[in-house]
């Protein structure tokens, strides 16, 4: 899977990307169809409770899926952002499972 980062009003991270990494490598062994993840960080220096955002998009066949969180920090922001694409993965693949039967 080709991941892209884009990073807002924080620097680049290797220990992030590398989380990210490997949390997505699981998605794409449970769900082949996945080619690409386009992954946004932004720090939000407006809100002091919840400035981690991680948006995640990924492409495959059919729409893109997109799932984004808030968080105190990226760590559990990546971790929201991942578990809400596994509930939007596992309804789409239902789907295509009922259409190829």
């Amino acid at each position: 899977m080709n991941i892209v980062y884009e990073y807002v009003n924080v620097s680049a991270s290797s220990r992030l990307e590398n989380l990210i990494e490997e949390k997505l490598s699981g998605l794409q062994k449970r769900y082949p169809f996945l080619i690409r993840a386009d992954v946004f960080l932004k720090k939000d220096n407006n809100d002091f409770e919840k400035n981690c955002h991680c948006g995640i998009r990924l492409s495959g066949p059919g729409p893109r899926t997109y799932a984004s969180s808030d968080e105190k920090s990226f760590k559990e922001s990546i971790h929201e952002t991942i578990e809400d694409l596994k509930d939007i993965l596992e309804k789409r693949k239902s789907k295509m499972k009922a259409y190829h039967n």
